[in-house]
């Protein structure tokens, strides 16, 4: 469920979603919605921002990014050997 969250917010962009609106894309109850939001929130993958009466979740790409370098680095250490990865593609920026 993270993952698809995830996912979903950053289709979205840096425009972020709202909780309703993540429940609706998602078919999700909104108590689930919430304490996956919480878990995402407290990892640093999402960033949160009140505007108003709504809240607006957001990816945080430089956290994403960070993770993903994280684990390009550390890859296949377990079993000794290189993992052969893939060329660097642009990053581009939502």
């Amino acid at each position: 469920m993270r993952l698809r969250i995830f996912r979903t917010l950053i289709g979205s962009g840096p425009q972020g979603m709202t909780p309703g609106a993540l429940t609706v894309t998602l078919d999700v109850a909104p108590s689930t919605l919430s304490f996956h939001l919480k878990e995402l929130l407290h990892a640093g993958l999402v960033s949160q921002e009140r505007i108003g009466r709504s809240l607006i979740y957001r990816p945080s790409l430089p956290h994403m990014t960070a993770l993903l370098d994280y684990l390009t680095a550390h890859c296949c250490e377990a079993v000794g050997g290189e993992c052969e990865i893939p060329p660097q593609r642009n990053r581009t920026t939502c």
